[in-house]
């Protein structure tokens, strides 16, 4: 594909992906669960398999060069935490088209900036993709802790928030379309981005990225997906 840039990813790159991606996400799945006023899968479920599709996805694409391993790495991620959801009792009904959907679109576009770092910064860039995820992860965290901490219009700014409140609501049985200005602004960042690597090393295409961000994330700001119960 033309955002393929073939990159040896070092093992530190590996590990970090690893740590992001699938070691913290467990974690904090578990401690959650097991907190005394555990809440449901959709409501901590959203944040913390959006940042492990993010950590996964991003860094994954990055550090090797290739798209296709960002995606399924981060799609084995999500199987992984519905597997882990499962076993600590908390996935009884989930919605599989919904879930699913929302899952493979997230990780699309999680796993195409990432090869676009890698394209752009080659060895270095799953630097970049760390910077971008633990920054996103701060916001979404700080959110989680404090509600209202935090303006709408900042989180509408955050894919990792769009993949969140698409998976929460899919979780919840809502359904996608509850979250379609999210899922809206996932396939569209990734249509834009992918037009960059596509061109890269032209630097214009950045002009349609960012407008597109900011388009999409108005959209969402304007037409925010319901809450699900305490989520964020």
């Amino acid at each position: 594909m033309a955002t393929d840039q073939p990159v040896t990813g070092s093992r530190p790159a590996w590990f970090t992906a690893a740590l992001f991606g699938m070691i913290v996400p467990a974690v904090a799945l578990v401690a959650l669960a097991s907190g005394p006023e555990a809440a449901s899968l959709a409501v901590i479920g959203g944040p913390v398999l959006a940042l492990g599709l993010m950590g996964a996805g991003m860094i994954a694409a990055a550090a090797s060069g290739r798209l296709w391993i960002g995606v399924a790495l981060a799609l084995l991620v999500g199987a992984g935490f519905l597997a882990l959801a499962k076993g600590l009792g908390l996935a009884g009904g989930v919605p599989p088209l919904a879930t699913g959907a929302a899952m493979l679109i997230a990780s699309v576009s999680f796993a195409v900036r990432g090869a676009l770092f890698a394209r752009s910064a080659l060895d270095k860039g799953w630097w970049i993709a760390v910077f971008v995820v633990a920054g996103e992860a701060a916001i979404l965290i700080t959110a989680a802790a404090a509600p209202g901490a935090l303006p709408d219009w900042l989180l509408a700014l955050l894919p990792a928030q769009w993949a969140n409140r698409s998976i929460q609501t899919a979780l919840g049985g809502m359904g996608s379309l509850a979250a379609g200005s999210a899922l809206i602004a996932l396939a569209g960042t990734a249509a834009a981005t992918l037009l960059v690597a596509a061109l890269w090393p032209r630097r214009w295409p950045y002009v349609i990225m960012f407008s597109t961000w900011l388009a999409l994330s108005a959209l969402v700001y304007h037409y925010p997906a319901p809450p699900v119960g305490g989520s964020l």
